[in-house]
């Protein structure tokens, strides 16, 4: 049988751009912003703690070429359940797409075709942290979860969580529905506390989880201690490899498909006070064929952007670690471009 392409991972909307068919997705969200300016790139952080290892294996036995058909229709199990083969983007020779093949001057990076090959890597498999790129974890994790209808009431210790925060109260009750929006379009992290405890219990408890879930989705090379990507505490990491596994994952659900196509919202809060939220993903905005990205930001990490792309029938992720502006939207624009042949 012909195994599907990635593309499928990829549902393109109705517009002119792409002849009527379903767009792809965006991952519209804010990065999780540091108080000090200027972003210095860290060297790899210690392995993890021996209490990793732990961690159950992931189940299934991971591609080596093009991705399954049970990992590519996300209709058809939602909820991406473990046992399943694994997406990997394995080390492999791949066809040039066509054009110049881009200068790439961050730490680490990687792209990735709609036929799951490596079209371009640099030191895709340095574990370093990722800043903000990591609430695609949570976000998906949030969406397996669902009932997100049922009500999260804020508690005192999820502002504990500067410097990007919505503002949230002890007290206030929000849906999971409106928080999981929330914290994929502006990635504050007050939002990715309180869904964090939600799903489990507290910050250390969803970090352990993270880490079950990710060697499920077939991270290996990852390793969380919370859910916002802030350095505290410290000893976390992930790779360009594992972060563009993560995307593959995150981009089959049809409920976040919807969310981070969204360039924004209306925050509503229960006194009746709204704000509104807006991406601040400068590819986005200035690329038309950008489907997306997830962006982040720390001195530790320094710009971060996890992006997608489809044209003319081509689909690919690019994730970009290590950085600093403007390069970071520079230089994951033109992997983009490159890996669309343009």
């Amino acid at each position: 049988m012909v195994v599907p392409a990635l593309h499928r991972l990829f549902p393109r909307k109705m517009n002119a751009l792409f002849g009527g068919l379903l767009g792809g997705i965006a991952l519209l969200v804010g990065a999780c912003q540091s108080t000090t300016d200027a972003p210095t790139v860290a060297t790899a952080p210690a392995p993890a703690p021996t209490g990793l290892t732990g961690v159950p294996a992931a189940s299934g036995t991971a591609t080596s070429g093009p991705l399954s058909p049970v990992l590519i229709n996300g209709l058809s199990n939602p909820n991406n359940l473990p046992g399943q083969a694994l997406i990997s983007f394995p080390q492999a020779a791949a066809p040039s797409p066509g054009g110049t093949k881009p200068t790439i001057n961050a730490r680490c990076a990687i792209l990735v075709d709609g036929q799951g090959r490596v079209l371009f890597e640099k030191d895709a498999d340095l574990r370093v942290p990722t800043a903000s790129t990591q609430k695609l974890l949570l976000g998906l994790m949030v969406a397996e979860k669902g009932d997100l209808s049922g009500s999260i009431t804020i508690v005192a210790s999820d502002s504990d969580a500067e410097p990007t925060v919505m503002g949230l109260k002890s007290g206030q009750a929000f849906t999971r529905d409106e928080l999981l929006r929330a914290v994929l379009i502006r990635s504050c992290n007050d939002i990715a506390r309180a869904l964090a405890r939600d799903l489990a219990g507290s910050e250390s408890g969803y970090a352990a989880a993270a880490n079950v879930r990710a060697r499920q989705l077939g991270m290996t090379n990852s390793y969380f201690t919370n859910s916002n990507g802030l350095p505290s505490p410290s000893g976390q990491y992930s790779t360009a490899r594992d972060m563009a596994i993560l995307c593959a994952h995150t981009l089959r659900h049809p409920l976040l498909r919807e969310i981070v196509s969204s360039k924004g919202m209306l925050f509503r809060f229960p006194d009746g006070t709204s704000k509104t939220i807006t991406n601040t993903n400068l590819v986005l905005r200035n690329f038309p064929y950008c489907t997306g990205a997830k962006t982040g930001f720390t001195n530790a990490a320094g710009r971060c952007l996890v992006s997608s792309a489809s044209a003319n029938g081509r689909n690919v992720i690019a994730v970009i670690l290590g950085s600093k502006s403007p390069d970071v939207w520079i230089e994951s624009e033109a992997l983009l471009r490159y890996g669309l042949g343009m």
